[in-house]
């Protein structure tokens, strides 16, 4: 007999300026099955000190998945991007790209970048949240992730 595929609670951090977004999202987590962590930071200064647990964030979880928009202020995604993929104790945190964007030439950056996924957002709110929980689950009941 084959054993039920056990999901863990699991660190989400979102990097998302967007407010509208931002609450779908929650939406998203708050009415799915399993109760992940959600953590939202605004913009992409925020979201490094958030990962390196600096400031306000000192006490901040490991997450196991962020979720980066590439529009941000102050400090945009790919720079983001570029700068956990460049740090060693930060690169095996899986990253998705979550944007607006569709510009093949964003697809293309974002992976040079070691993205390890790129997805559109809908703009539809029920196909926006449709995807975020395919993502959620996706990471929680597929894929393994490292121990914290």
């Amino acid at each position: 007999m084959t054993q039920p595929i056990v999901a863990r609670q699991i660190e989400v951090l979102l990097v998302e300026d967007d407010p509208g977004d931002v609450l779908m999202t929650r939406e998203a987590f708050e009415d799915h099955k399993v109760q992940n962590q959600l953590h939202v930071v605004n913009d992409g200064v925020e979201a490094m000190a958030f990962l390196r647990r600096e400031g306000e964030h000192a006490d901040a979880p490991r997450p196991d998945l962020v979720l980066l928009d590439l529009n941000l202020p102050r400090m945009d995604g790919r720079e983001v991007l570029n700068a956990i993929k460049s740090d060693p104790d930060l690169a095996s945190i899986p990253v998705v790209i979550l944007t607006t964007s569709e510009a093949e030439e964003d697809v293309l950056r974002s992976y040079s970048l070691h993205a390890n996924a790129y997805v559109t957002k809908p703009v539809d709110f029920d196909r926006f949240i449709k995807v975020v929980r395919q993502i959620d689950d996706f990471f929680v009941t597929v894929v393994r992730l490292p121990n914290r």
